[in-house]
């Protein structure tokens, strides 16, 4: 027989010393990169994602829909490699999110954006700020996260000891983001005294004024003397509150009025405007901690390619070294989010099933060639995914799920080439008809060409899966890749490292005694009593076709009939899920956190729950899921999430969706008190989507748009399966408009932008400054604003003044100076309030 490219190639290594050091060698590297390799929960992708935040001050939806978000769309569309472009647009406010195509660059996506952005911003409408620009990727997400909780601290205090961990923490080689959710940031408010105001003739823009004038210093420059040269210095920054009580804001019947005259100066915690709360459910063994205590969240994500295990042990680390010393006794850290250690177990678990397939396998070749001949496939299959493991490392993957799935995936078939070939090798061999040696080589080159087409028909069948679009391309690739890489390996393997072990394993002996004859194999005699009638019988053949194509019919059938389920992927047995809150829009905070609470309170006792946080009015950390679907923009007042966590999966016999399933019609129903919608959110096995089902209604005119997507809506609540239904349409509520009368205004000396300005900074607060402090992490605010109880009503406004700038050119019916209350200016409507256009 002629010698093909499999009989030169068993040839040359079956009896080469290069054989077994290529094997070890090859080997010792798998293992290497095994441990080399960062190990993280999901693949990396590369799926540019860019929010664009644009401020409009004064403009309604619909002006920025018109001036600022469709420009700005027009202008990204244009740029190479855009895919989508997603505008919301909001009173005041426009988001603008740009994704780029699978694959593209994050960097270049950037510099392309900014570039196009920079361009057109002389086309931008006047006011218009320049826009703040975000990079959105998948290491965004935090990988670890640890819930500071006491019962004797409360928010403001937590949040301090959690910013001194979190700085610690910064130090830590490859680590990425780290932020607070929740607590108190420290702050020195000054609270507004509207009748000191108007007895000492003071306005709120002037005190605004006094402040930012008073906190300024700055290098005024040098000057030189007796041959040295001199810094000069001028001005004092504000660095306490006695500094900022001590400015004079004006003047009363000759005497300097000082801050501390019209407004209270504290300096704690700034006012509350969400909250944030740990708890304990009832699979905690702690019975005494039953109750709610306050919290602060400190998450960390990590760089690009980084080992979130390693990372996570690292910073774990760090915080029990800080026990006892940042953080003081009192304060209980717990660990309420581990991806390093998921991703750790995930690639035992995997490793431990890859061990036990193989183990499988070598037993099932065992059976049939003895244990000579499964030791052989059972050598082979570790070196093919050694050099798999490596090119993965070489190929910047990470070990994840899906990278491992795919070695398990391939198992069954990358032993097939070496079976083929030391079965045929023992064949050989068992034949005795020729000397050991050549019998090996003949074996090989009788099955070589058969196995090398094989591998390849194999490979082409699996690759394909490499140009899948969407979020699910990138995402599986490691699969199609992982498989077609073991596969070529797996036939190197079978051609130069399995001859050489089967030559040396099996057992032969030179000569024969009978000529073999295969017709008296058992093997012979079972196929030839079930084949030769069929092909005998062209009756029998066609009855044959026509019962398979029958039985694929049938297996074809069983989808639309609805006899199995039909989904990309397996639901994952997590140890999470998060229920997303959404009161109707102009629900206050309070309300909000009532309502949570109540869902809160049934979720704790159910028996897998092993602690939960809820967030009212800021959103929790976010996860893969949350990043896709926008999550970390939850700021109102209105929204809530609550994140549970469960019993790790081996102390439940409950998989986490039906968990998830069983506690969501008593959450809807206790949601259904407050008219809020909610959903179970748990993790997806795969990439994560906006929602299994989505509906997109384009149209010119919004209210038709709405229309039709209340009917769309309305037929997704009434089919079968579906079980949270939700729209981007804000509820109905209204808002007061004070109109100012500018014709009186201008009578009396003042201007829209006063009016403007002083309620802004009444009713919602202006910073005017920073505390200039070197023993704070966080930026301290100075911030003006009414106190609580003199902003709960309409008719509180009543008693804000403004000052006239005279205007003598107008009007002599007025001074400059004169003191003008609001309520003369402005009239009052109660209007509904615009929804934002998507």
């Amino acid at each position: 027989m002629r010698e093909g490219i499999a009989g030169k190639l068993a040839k040359m290594f079956i009896n080469s010393k290069l054989t077994p050091l290529l094997m070890l060698t090859a080997l010792l590297v798998g293992v290497l990169a095994t441990f080399m390799t960062p190990r993280e929960e999901e693949p990396q992708i590369s799926v540019p994602l860019v929010d664009l935040y644009f401020s409009y001050p004064g403009g309604s939806a619909r002006e920025v829909k018109e001036r600022v978000a469709k420009p700005v769309e027009k202008y990204l569309t244009e740029i190479d490699g855009v895919k989508y472009v997603y505008s919301t647009s909001q009173k005041d406010f426009a988001l603008v999110t740009v994704r780029y195509e699978v694959g593209d660059d994050t960097e270049e996506s950037l510099v392309k954006l900014w570039a196009t952005i920079m361009k057109n911003m002389d086309r931008m409408p006047q006011g218009m700020q320049p826009p703040l620009i975000k990079k959105v990727t998948i290491d965004d997400v935090p990988a670890l996260t640890l819930t500071f909780w006491s019962d004797s601290y409360g928010p403001y205090q937590l949040r301090k000891v959690a910013a001194e961990v979190a700085d610690e923490l910064k130090n830590i080689s490859n680590i990425g983001d780290v932020n607070l959710n929740g607590g108190l940031k420290r702050q020195l408010r000054i609270i507004l005294d509207k009748d000191a105001l108007a007895r000492y003739r003071i306005t709120p823009l002037q005190i605004a004024r006094q402040i930012k004038a008073s906190n300024s210093q700055l290098t005024a420059g040098t000057f030189q003397e007796m041959n040295r040269e001199f810094v000069v210095r001028t001005g004092q920054f504000l660095k306490s509150a006695e500094d900022v009580r001590g400015i004079i804001v004006g003047l009363y019947n000759s005497g300097p009025v000082y801050l501390g005259d019209v407004a209270e100066v504290i300096d704690g915690p700034e006012e509350v405007e969400n909250y944030a709360f740990f708890g304990k459910g009832a699979a905690s063994s702690d019975e005494t901690l039953r109750g709610e205590y306050p919290a602060v969240t400190l998450t960390v994500a990590k760089r690009k390619g980084t080992d979130a295990t390693a990372l996570a042990n690292q910073v774990l680390a760090k915080v029990d070294a800080l026990e006892g010393t940042v953080i003081t006794s009192g304060i209980n850290v717990t660990e309420t989010r581990n991806y390093g250690e998921t991703a750790s177990e995930k690639v035992f678990t995997l490793l431990e099933h890859l061990i036990g397939a193989v183990v499988a396998v070598t037993i099932v070749v065992g059976l049939f060639l003895g244990w000579r001949g499964g030791l052989v496939v059972f050598a082979s299959v570790p070196i093919t995914f050694a050099l798999t493991l490596l090119v993965y490392y070489l190929f910047d993957y990470t070990l994840n799920r899906v990278t491992l799935f795919a070695l398990i995936f391939v198992t069954g078939i990358v032993v097939d080439d070496s079976i083929i070939i030391a079965e045929n090798i023992h064949r050989h061999f068992s034949m005795r008809r020729m000397p050991k040696l050549q019998a090996a080589i003949a074996a090989i080159n009788e099955v070589g060409n058969p196995t090398i087409l094989a591998t390849f028909t194999v490979i082409a069948s699996v690759l394909p899966m490499v140009f899948v679009s969407g979020l699910m391309g990138p995402y599986m690739s490691p699969m199609p890749i992982g498989a077609s890489l073991a596969m070529i390996f797996s036939l190197f393997v079978a051609l130069i490292g399995t001859p050489w072990l089967a030559f040396r394993l099996l057992k032969a002996e030179d000569g024969h005694e009978e000529e073999y004859d295969i017709k008296k194999s058992l093997y012979y005699k079972v196929f030839d009593r079930t084949l030769t009638p069929l092909i005998d019988s062209w009756w029998k053949t066609a009855l044959v076709f026509v019962f398979v194509t029958l039985l694929l019919g049938g297996a074809i059938s069983m989808i639309p009939l609805k006899m199995v389920e039909l989904k990309m992927l397996p639901f994952d047995n997590k140890s999470e899920f998060q229920v997303i809150v959404d009161m109707p829009e102009g629900t206050t905070l309070e309300e909000t956190a009532r309502a949570t609470k109540d869902i809160v309170s049934y979720l704790k006792t159910e028996p897998e729950v092993k602690d939960y946080q809820y967030y009212v009015g800021t959103g929790a950390p976010i996860n893969f899921n949350g990043l896709v679907r926008h999550y970390y923009l939850r700021q109102n007042d209105n929204m809530a999430d609550i994140q549970v966590n469960l019993v790790h999966k081996n102390d439940r016999s409950a998989q986490s969706h039906d968990i998830a399933k069983r506690v969501r019609p008593k959450v809807q129903e206790i949601a259904s008190r407050y008219q809020a919608n909610v959903k179970v959110v748990e993790v997806p096995p795969g990439p994560p989507v906006l929602s299994t089902i989505v509906a997109e209604v384009y149209g010119p005119d919004q209210e038709q748009q709405i229309m039709l997507a209340e009917k769309i809506k309305a037929i997704m609540k009434d089919t079968p399966g579906v079980v949270d239904v939700d729209w981007m349409v804000e509820d109905d509520y209204n808002e007061y408009s004070l109109v100012v009368d500018k014709e009186k205004a201008a009578y009396r000396g003042i201007t829209t932008e006063q009016i403007t300005n002083t309620l802004r900074m009444a009713l919602d607060g202006a910073e005017v400054g920073l505390l200039h402090t070197d023993t704070e992490l966080e930026p301290v605010g100075l911030e003006v604003r009414l106190p609580i109880a003199a902003r709960s009503r309409i008719l509180d406004l009543s008693g804000i003044y403004v000052k006239s700038q005279g205007m003598s050119s107008l009007t002599t019916r007025l001074p400059a100076g004169e003191m003008i209350p609001l309520s003369d200016l402005v009239t009052v409507t109660e209007v509904p309030a615009e929804k934002s256009i998507y």
